[in-house]
Parts: C-alpha cells; structure tokens; sequence
C-alpha cells in the first residue's frame, strides 16, 4: 500500500529525509490521535475528532514553515496555524460546556 493510501492509518516506516520523516511523524499522530471512542453523538464526535485533525494541519503547516522555502506557501501555513488554532480554542469550549 502506498503512504498517501488512507486506508489502513497504520504507523509509516521512518524516512531517512528530514522533511519526509516530519510529515509522516505528523501523520501517523494525528491518525493515531483521530482514533477516538465514539459515542453516537454526531455532533461531539464531530467535534472531538476535528480538533486532532486540526492540529495535524498545524503540525503540518510547522513543517513547512521549517522546511519550505515558497513565500506563497509559507503565508498560507501561517494562515493555517491561525486559523486551525481559533477552530481548536472554539471546539475545545464547545465541548467543555458540554462536560467533555
């Protein structure tokens, strides 16, 4: 299976390049974290498997900020950050009136 196949989400067989290596890190936690237990609620499982979601495309954005060099795209990873970051503080208040 190929790494950019979804199926599966299992653990990636480390790269020896940096960039690589940080992706799949960021990728193999953000699909280990999205394992959540569901509950049958939509609308909270919604919720709490977006904010790991969301912070994979944090993580991801930080990687490119460390690595990338196209201002272009590093604009958009800083968008991204700030973004995903707002949607986090939201959800995470969301379900804490909630008592999760």
């Amino acid at each position: 299976m190929k790494r950019s196949e979804h199926a599966g989400h299992g653990a990636s067989t480390p790269s020896d390049n940096p960039v690589i290596r940080a992706y799949q890190d960021v990728s193999d936690k953000m699909h280990a974290d999205m394992a959540i237990e569901l509950t049958g609620d939509a609308d909270e499982d919604f919720m709490r498997g977006m904010i790991p979601h969301h912070q994979g495309a944090i993580d991801m954005a930080r990687v490119v900020l460390e690595h990338g060099t196209d201002p272009e795209v590093r604009k958009l990873a800083e968008g991204v950050i700030t973004a995903q970051e707002g949607e986090i503080a939201m959800m995470r208040e969301w379900l804490a009136k909630r008592g999760q």
